[in-house]
């Protein structure tokens, strides 16, 4: 049984056939997932599809790339929706400068992400954390910040920078990306990285892994990831799913 900690099943890409590939998940052995909301509508969305699915749950937040129109005071929002029960994590939150280029908006990314990190030190929640071409300053806006936890999801960084996190006790997750041919330096990441450490992930509807590359993914693909890393680390994709479920279940505080 795999735990899928990170797909994003209110995007419109599951709108026709959503409560078909949600009821099934656990048959296809999928134990769990997660959804992270983008901005306050799917955060809103993720907390109704986790109440009514078993095997599903939440997590809301503001993505750096959602940030248009948004003011600080619109997390007290965040806040509240943090309080249910099937809420387990701020995120997704993070910075991303592949896309944003204008320093204004990049400080404002940092800013978002910076008080997100705030509030989750708070509530005492993990943070689901999204860094893509920004990884300095996504350090360092951890190191400034000692008392969050949190997921480096869809991990995109090297060896170094994931020895910094798991010193400072984070975790990482990979996506279908570790089964691609240019995966070499994730599979340096996983080979270094202790099993304690790792989840995984589909981050659905995109990053299908191989062979399905191309095709919308969802949570019945996360095996693949599974077989990928238990090629590196001589397992078997069963043990790296039990390890990672374990993992996810102690991270995001699942009985």
């Amino acid at each position: 049984m795999y735990f899928d900690t990170h797909a994003h099943y209110y995007d419109d890409a599951f709108d026709a056939d959503r409560d078909e590939v949600l009821s099934a998940l656990p048959a296809a052995g999928v134990e769990l997932a997660l959804c992270p909301g983008c901005d306050l509508v799917s955060s809103r969305q993720s907390v109704a599809l986790a109440e009514r699915y078993p095997h599903l749950y939440a997590a809301v937040g503001f993505h750096p790339e959602n940030l248009e129109g948004v003011s600080l005071d619109q997390l007290s929002e965040i806040e509240a929706m943090a309080a249910h029960r099937k809420v387990k994590a701020i995120g997704e939150i993070g910075l991303d400068y592949y896309w944003e280029k204008d320093p204004d908006k990049r400080k404002l990314q940092r800013d978002f992400c910076s008080a997100q990190l705030s509030l989750a030190e708070k509530l005492d929640l993990p943070v689901i954390f999204h860094d893509r071409e920004a990884h300095k300053d996504s350090l360092d806006m951890v190191r400034a910040h000692p008392n969050a936890r949190g997921v480096f999801h869809c991990y995109s960084g090297g060896v170094e920078d994931a020895k910094t996190l798991v010193i400072m006790g984070w975790m990482v997750s990979f996506t279908g990306v570790v089964t691609f041919k240019n995966a070499r330096r994730a599979l340096e990441v996983i080979e270094w990285l202790p099993m304690d450490r790792i989840m995984i992930e589909t981050d659905a509807p995109y990053m299908a892994p191989e062979p399905y590359r191309g095709k919308r993914n969802d949570s019945r693909y996360v095996f693949r990831m599974a077989e990928a890393i238990a090629q590196v680390k001589g397992l078997t994709a069963e043990e790296v799913g039990r390890i990672t479920t374990e993992n996810g279940k102690r991270f995001f505080n699942i009985p």
